[in-house]
Protein backbone atom coordinates (compact mmCIF):
# COMPACT_ATOMS: atom_id res chain seq x y z
CA UNK A 1 0.00 0.00 0.00
CA UNK A 2 1.57 3.34 -1.15
CA UNK A 3 0.73 5.16 2.89
CA UNK A 4 0.27 3.19 5.96
CA UNK A 5 -1.56 4.31 8.64
CA UNK A 6 1.19 5.63 10.83
CA UNK A 7 2.23 7.52 7.77
CA UNK A 8 -1.93 8.96 7.72
CA UNK A 9 -1.75 9.67 11.22
CA UNK A 10 1.91 11.81 10.84
CA UNK A 11 0.10 13.91 7.83
CA UNK A 12 -3.21 14.23 9.62
CA UNK A 13 -1.10 15.47 12.67
CA UNK A 14 1.27 17.38 10.30
CA UNK A 15 -1.86 19.41 8.68
CA UNK A 16 -3.80 19.75 12.14
CA UNK A 17 -1.15 22.32 13.33
CA UNK A 18 -0.68 25.18 10.72
CA UNK A 19 1.52 28.20 11.72
CA UNK A 20 1.48 32.01 11.29
CA UNK A 21 3.69 33.35 8.60
CA UNK A 22 4.75 36.46 7.12
CA UNK A 23 5.87 34.63 4.13
CA UNK A 24 3.75 34.54 0.55
CA UNK A 25 1.53 31.37 0.43
CA UNK A 26 -0.43 30.01 -2.13
CA UNK A 27 -4.11 28.83 -1.26
CA UNK A 28 -4.03 26.11 -3.86
CA UNK A 29 -1.16 24.57 -2.37
CA UNK A 30 -1.88 24.76 1.20
CA UNK A 31 -4.69 22.38 0.35
CA UNK A 32 -1.59 19.62 -1.09
CA UNK A 33 0.77 20.21 1.61
CA UNK A 34 2.15 16.79 3.05
CA UNK A 35 -0.72 14.67 1.74
CA UNK A 36 -0.15 11.94 -0.11
CA UNK A 37 -1.24 11.42 -3.79
CA UNK A 38 -1.50 7.49 -4.85
CA UNK A 39 0.58 6.56 -8.20
CA UNK A 40 1.05 3.66 -9.98
CA UNK A 41 0.13 0.61 -7.32
CA UNK A 42 2.80 1.20 -4.30
CA UNK A 43 4.21 4.68 -5.18
CA UNK A 44 2.71 8.69 -4.00
CA UNK A 45 4.21 12.01 -4.64
CA UNK A 46 3.39 14.45 -1.22
CA UNK A 47 4.23 18.16 -1.10
CA UNK A 48 7.03 18.62 1.87
CA UNK A 49 7.48 22.32 1.72
CA UNK A 50 7.31 24.94 -1.50
CA UNK A 51 8.56 28.85 -2.00
CA UNK A 52 7.17 31.72 -3.63
CA UNK A 53 3.78 32.25 -5.55
CA UNK A 54 2.28 34.15 -8.93
CA UNK A 55 3.63 37.37 -7.14
CA UNK A 56 7.37 36.29 -6.60
CA UNK A 57 7.50 35.85 -10.08
CA UNK A 58 6.66 39.22 -10.80
CA UNK A 59 8.60 40.90 -8.09
CA UNK A 60 11.49 38.77 -9.26
CA UNK A 61 11.14 40.21 -12.86
CA UNK A 62 10.26 43.55 -11.67
CA UNK A 63 12.90 43.58 -8.57
CA UNK A 64 9.65 45.80 -6.72
CA UNK A 65 8.23 45.51 -3.24
CA UNK A 66 5.48 43.58 -2.73
CA UNK A 67 2.72 43.81 -5.43
CA UNK A 68 4.80 46.87 -7.12
CA UNK A 69 2.82 49.15 -8.96
CA UNK A 70 0.70 47.05 -11.40
CA UNK A 71 -2.69 45.42 -11.26
CA UNK A 72 -3.44 41.90 -11.35
CA UNK A 73 -4.39 41.54 -15.27
CA UNK A 74 -0.91 43.20 -16.07
CA UNK A 75 0.76 41.03 -13.70
CA UNK A 76 -0.53 38.28 -15.78
CA UNK A 77 0.79 39.44 -19.41
CA UNK A 78 4.15 39.98 -17.59
CA UNK A 79 3.94 36.28 -17.03
CA UNK A 80 3.50 35.06 -19.58
CA UNK A 81 5.59 37.44 -21.43
CA UNK A 82 7.98 35.37 -19.71
CA UNK A 83 7.03 32.75 -20.47
CA UNK A 84 6.39 33.27 -24.38
CA UNK A 85 10.34 35.21 -24.60
CA UNK A 86 11.90 31.91 -22.14
CA UNK A 87 13.14 34.39 -19.73
CA UNK A 88 13.89 31.85 -16.73
CA UNK A 89 15.25 33.45 -13.54
CA UNK A 90 12.22 35.16 -12.21
CA UNK A 91 10.81 31.28 -12.25
CA UNK A 92 13.59 30.20 -10.40
CA UNK A 93 12.08 32.15 -7.40
CA UNK A 94 9.97 30.23 -6.73
CA UNK A 95 10.72 26.30 -5.49
CA UNK A 96 8.99 23.01 -4.76
CA UNK A 97 10.37 20.10 -1.90
CA UNK A 98 8.30 16.61 -3.13
CA UNK A 99 8.59 12.96 -1.06
CA UNK A 100 8.38 10.85 -4.18
CA UNK A 101 8.09 7.28 -3.67
CA UNK A 102 8.88 5.12 -7.15
CA UNK A 103 10.15 2.36 -8.76
CA UNK A 104 13.48 2.19 -9.06
CA UNK A 105 13.84 2.03 -13.30
CA UNK A 106 11.49 5.24 -12.70
CA UNK A 107 14.29 7.00 -11.00
CA UNK A 108 16.97 6.35 -12.55
CA UNK A 109 15.31 7.84 -15.79
CA UNK A 110 14.03 10.55 -13.68
CA UNK A 111 17.43 11.48 -12.00
CA UNK A 112 18.95 12.66 -15.68
CA UNK A 113 17.24 15.90 -14.75
CA UNK A 114 20.34 17.37 -12.84
CA UNK A 115 18.74 20.38 -11.94
CA UNK A 116 17.81 19.15 -8.45
CA UNK A 117 18.40 18.58 -5.22
CA UNK A 118 18.14 14.53 -4.52
CA UNK A 119 18.60 12.43 -1.20
CA UNK A 120 17.38 9.10 -1.49
CA UNK A 121 16.36 6.12 0.80
CA UNK A 122 19.82 4.44 1.68
CA UNK A 123 20.17 0.67 1.05
CA UNK A 124 23.00 0.41 2.75
CA UNK A 125 21.64 1.56 6.04
CA UNK A 126 17.82 0.25 5.80
CA UNK A 127 16.60 -2.70 4.17
CA UNK A 128 14.55 -2.50 1.47
CA UNK A 129 10.69 -2.85 2.28
CA UNK A 130 8.76 -6.09 -0.01
CA UNK A 131 7.07 -3.27 -2.44
CA UNK A 132 7.12 -4.17 -6.51
CA UNK A 133 5.80 -2.29 -9.21
CA UNK A 134 3.93 -4.45 -11.03
CA UNK A 135 2.28 -3.37 -14.03
CA UNK A 136 -0.88 -3.53 -14.81
CA UNK A 137 -2.43 -5.82 -17.90
CA UNK A 138 -3.30 -2.50 -20.12
CA UNK A 139 0.56 -1.44 -19.31
CA UNK A 140 1.93 -4.52 -20.77
CA UNK A 141 2.85 -4.12 -24.25
CA UNK A 142 5.04 -5.24 -27.02
CA UNK A 143 7.90 -3.28 -27.97
CA UNK A 144 7.19 -0.62 -30.77
CA UNK A 145 8.09 -0.92 -34.53
CA UNK A 146 8.38 2.55 -35.43
CA UNK A 147 10.08 4.08 -31.86
CA UNK A 148 12.92 2.13 -30.39
CA UNK A 149 11.99 3.94 -27.05
CA UNK A 150 8.57 3.04 -26.81
CA UNK A 151 5.63 0.61 -27.16
CA UNK A 152 3.92 -0.92 -29.48
CA UNK A 153 0.37 -2.86 -29.53
CA UNK A 154 -0.66 -4.24 -26.02
CA UNK A 155 -0.24 -7.53 -24.93
CA UNK A 156 -3.69 -10.11 -24.38
CA UNK A 157 -4.49 -13.68 -23.13
CA UNK A 158 -1.89 -15.98 -22.16
CA UNK A 159 1.14 -13.75 -23.33
CA UNK A 160 -0.02 -10.80 -20.84
CA UNK A 161 -1.03 -13.75 -18.04
CA UNK A 162 2.84 -15.45 -18.67
CA UNK A 163 4.49 -11.87 -18.49
CA UNK A 164 2.77 -11.07 -15.38
CA UNK A 165 3.67 -14.52 -13.74
CA UNK A 166 7.01 -13.70 -14.55
CA UNK A 167 7.61 -10.24 -13.29
CA UNK A 168 5.93 -11.26 -9.90
CA UNK A 169 7.52 -14.90 -9.51
CA UNK A 170 11.22 -12.59 -10.18
CA UNK A 171 10.44 -10.30 -7.75
CA UNK A 172 9.44 -12.36 -4.88
CA UNK A 173 12.14 -14.70 -5.65
CA UNK A 174 14.56 -12.12 -5.58
CA UNK A 175 13.34 -10.84 -2.50
CA UNK A 176 13.06 -13.90 -0.48
CA UNK A 177 16.98 -14.24 -1.54
CA UNK A 178 17.95 -11.25 0.24
CA UNK A 179 16.33 -11.10 3.02
CA UNK A 180 17.93 -15.05 3.24
CA UNK A 181 21.73 -13.02 2.33
CA UNK A 182 20.99 -10.41 5.31
CA UNK A 183 22.45 -10.30 8.81
CA UNK A 184 19.54 -11.29 11.37
CA UNK A 185 18.84 -12.22 14.38
CA UNK A 186 22.66 -12.34 15.73
CA UNK A 187 23.61 -14.23 12.62
CA UNK A 188 26.35 -13.16 10.14
CA UNK A 189 25.14 -12.68 7.18
CA UNK A 190 25.76 -10.65 3.65
CA UNK A 191 25.87 -6.68 4.58
CA UNK A 192 23.08 -4.41 3.13
CA UNK A 193 25.40 -2.77 0.89
CA UNK A 194 25.88 -6.29 -1.27
CA UNK A 195 22.46 -7.48 -0.51
CA UNK A 196 21.00 -5.47 -2.17
CA UNK A 197 22.56 -5.58 -5.55
CA UNK A 198 20.30 -8.62 -6.02
CA UNK A 199 17.08 -6.85 -5.84
CA UNK A 200 15.50 -5.84 -9.27
CA UNK A 201 14.71 -2.54 -10.91
CA UNK A 202 11.09 -2.36 -10.58
CA UNK A 203 11.32 -2.36 -6.12
CA UNK A 204 10.39 0.78 -4.74
CA UNK A 205 12.44 3.49 -3.50
CA UNK A 206 11.61 6.96 -1.82
CA UNK A 207 13.58 10.26 -2.09
CA UNK A 208 13.02 13.97 -1.26
CA UNK A 209 13.36 16.19 -4.67
CA UNK A 210 13.78 19.96 -4.82
CA UNK A 211 13.81 21.96 -7.34
CA UNK A 212 12.62 25.59 -8.77
CA UNK A 213 10.42 26.32 -10.67
CA UNK A 214 11.98 27.15 -14.43
CA UNK A 215 13.35 23.51 -13.92
CA UNK A 216 10.46 21.84 -13.06
CA UNK A 217 8.82 23.41 -16.00
CA UNK A 218 11.36 21.86 -17.58
CA UNK A 219 10.89 18.11 -16.07
CA UNK A 220 7.07 18.40 -16.80
CA UNK A 221 7.60 19.67 -20.43
CA UNK A 222 9.11 16.35 -21.06
CA UNK A 223 7.25 13.75 -18.73
CA UNK A 224 4.06 14.74 -18.86
CA UNK A 225 4.29 14.72 -22.51
CA UNK A 226 1.73 12.14 -24.25
CA UNK A 227 4.88 10.46 -25.63
CA UNK A 228 6.53 9.84 -22.04
CA UNK A 229 6.96 6.41 -20.94
CA UNK A 230 3.94 6.03 -19.16
CA UNK A 231 5.22 5.11 -15.71
CA UNK A 232 7.21 8.30 -15.07
CA UNK A 233 4.05 10.46 -17.22
CA UNK A 234 1.49 9.36 -14.42
CA UNK A 235 4.12 10.85 -11.81
CA UNK A 236 4.97 14.46 -13.27
CA UNK A 237 0.91 14.61 -14.41
CA UNK A 238 0.15 14.18 -10.16
CA UNK A 239 3.14 17.02 -10.07
CA UNK A 240 1.62 19.25 -12.62
CA UNK A 241 -1.70 18.82 -10.64
CA UNK A 242 -0.60 20.25 -7.54
CA UNK A 243 1.75 23.22 -9.40
CA UNK A 244 -1.44 24.31 -11.31
CA UNK A 245 -2.95 24.42 -8.00
CA UNK A 246 -0.24 26.46 -6.45
CA UNK A 247 0.42 28.84 -9.62
CA UNK A 248 -2.34 29.19 -11.94
CA UNK A 249 -1.16 32.22 -13.77
CA UNK A 250 2.36 30.65 -14.10
CA UNK A 251 1.03 27.12 -15.00
CA UNK A 252 -1.56 28.33 -17.50
CA UNK A 253 1.09 29.94 -19.40
CA UNK A 254 3.48 26.98 -19.03
CA UNK A 255 0.55 24.72 -20.71
CA UNK A 256 -0.05 27.47 -23.49
CA UNK A 257 3.58 28.02 -24.45
CA UNK A 258 5.20 24.88 -23.66
CA UNK A 259 2.63 22.04 -23.35
CA UNK A 260 0.23 23.25 -25.97
CA UNK A 261 2.86 24.91 -28.24
CA UNK A 262 5.17 23.55 -30.96
CA UNK A 263 8.59 24.65 -32.13
CA UNK A 264 8.92 25.13 -35.44
CA UNK A 265 12.85 25.33 -37.34
CA UNK A 266 13.35 27.42 -40.44
CA UNK A 267 12.73 24.36 -42.76
CA UNK A 268 9.05 24.05 -41.05
CA UNK A 269 8.13 27.79 -41.47
CA UNK A 270 9.30 28.19 -45.02
CA UNK A 271 6.78 25.50 -45.41
CA UNK A 272 4.04 27.17 -43.79
CA UNK A 273 4.08 29.85 -45.77
CA UNK A 274 4.38 28.48 -48.87
CA UNK A 275 1.36 26.38 -47.94
CA UNK A 276 -0.82 29.85 -46.94
CA UNK A 277 -0.03 30.96 -50.52
CA UNK A 278 -1.56 27.98 -51.95
CA UNK A 279 1.60 25.98 -53.02
CA UNK A 280 1.49 21.95 -52.56
CA UNK A 281 4.68 21.07 -49.89
CA UNK A 282 5.50 17.87 -50.23
CA UNK A 283 8.34 15.91 -48.07
CA UNK A 284 10.65 15.27 -50.96
CA UNK A 285 10.47 19.61 -52.00
CA UNK A 286 9.94 20.59 -48.05
CA UNK A 287 14.03 19.91 -47.86
CA UNK A 288 13.25 17.91 -44.92
CA UNK A 289 14.32 14.43 -43.64
CA UNK A 290 11.48 11.86 -43.45
CA UNK A 291 11.43 12.04 -39.72
CA UNK A 292 11.39 15.63 -39.61
CA UNK A 293 8.31 15.74 -42.05
CA UNK A 294 6.53 13.33 -40.26
CA UNK A 295 6.94 15.44 -36.93
CA UNK A 296 5.97 18.43 -38.91
CA UNK A 297 3.24 17.25 -40.30
CA UNK A 298 1.93 15.67 -36.47
CA UNK A 299 2.36 19.37 -35.68
CA UNK A 300 -0.17 20.64 -38.32
CA UNK A 301 -2.24 17.85 -37.85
Amino acid sequence: MPITPDQLAEIDALRATPRPTLRATSEGMEAHLYRAHPVLDHGFIRVIDYMGDDAAIVQAARVSYGAGTKHVQNDEGLIRYLMRHWHSTPFEMCEIKLHVKLPIFVARQWIRHRTANVNEYSARYSIMDREFYIPAPEQLAAQSTTNNQGRGETLSGPEAARVLDILKSDAARSYDHYEQMLSQDGQQGLARELARMNLPANIYTQWYWKVDLHNLFHFLRLRADPHAQYEIRVYAEAIAACVRDWLPIAYAAFEDYRMGGATLSAKAIDCVRRMLKGEQVTQETSGMSKGEWREFMGVLD
